[in-house]
């Protein structure tokens, strides 16, 4: 009888610790949106919130890392990103048969653009000089229309979370598009400044990036944003 009352309180102690365990490893999900680990540093003044029981769960719902922690590399390693969840390719919002690429084009070009057809919806030629190096170019195949901000880089520190018209927005505002080399965008990728930086033009693109994504409420780490300052104060 002694040897099963102790086992009972053994057993007891045990549910308890592995409760004590789970509650003190409970990832809290804010009304806000953000997912507070327990090294957060808002983790205790957080009262009001939905428990996950990993970061990973909490992100897939939708949440957010809060500012000065990132997701671990897993995660970032492993995204869901989509093009699509961005709208499908260039928006014509206003139906004018001139979609964002090419109403970025025209709103660059230093002189007046041609059109390939009388309807005038896809600019052929005309003159752009790009952020990139500072290269004039003058027809329209060569340039590619670069996100600012990458769009799955945005999915990584924020985007996820948006709304589709939100993101469909972000994907084809014309501050975060600019006419560059096809070469240099594919270089560029999906990197922040924090990895690429164009051969010219760093501080403009640096302060449009910064710019951007404090617009958006981006949240990247807070080592990218000491990198971003350092940027800023080396180029500008």
């Amino acid at each position: 009888m002694l040897y099963n009352r102790s086992l009972s309180v053994l057993f007891a102690v045990l549910l308890l610790g592995a409760s004590q365990t789970a509650v003190s490893d409970l990832v809290k999900k804010s009304s806000s949106g953000i997912c507070h680990p327990p090294e957060s540093a808002h983790y205790s003044r957080t009262k009001a919130f939905t428990g996950f029981e990993s970061v990973a769960s909490c992100l897939a719902s939708g949440g957010r890392m809060p500012k000065g922690l990132s997701a671990p590399l897993s995660l970032e390693n492993s995204t869901d990103y989509q093009r699509k969840k961005f709208g499908h390719g260039w928006d014509d919002s206003d139906g004018d048969c001139q979609n964002s690429r090419a109403e970025a084009l025209i709103a660059s070009s230093t002189t007046s653009v041609r059109f390939s057809d009388p309807r005038r919806c896809r600019v052929t030629s005309g003159r752009w000089i790009s952020p990139f190096t500072g290269k004039v170019i003058q027809n329209a195949a060569e340039i590619d229309i670069d996100h600012v901000v990458p769009l799955k880089w945005a999915w990584k520190y924020g985007a996820k979370s948006w709304s589709d018209n939100k993101r469909e927005s972000f994907a084809n505002d014309m501050n975060n598009l600019w006419s560059v080399e096809l070469s240099l965008n594919r270089q560029k990728g999906a990197k922040g400044p924090e990895e690429w930086l164009p051969p010219a033009g760093q501080c403009q693109y640096v302060s449009r990036f910064v710019r951007l994504i404090k617009t958006y409420d981006l949240q990247p780490p807070s080592d990218k944003l000491t990198t971003y300052r350092n940027l800023l104060k080396q180029h500008c």
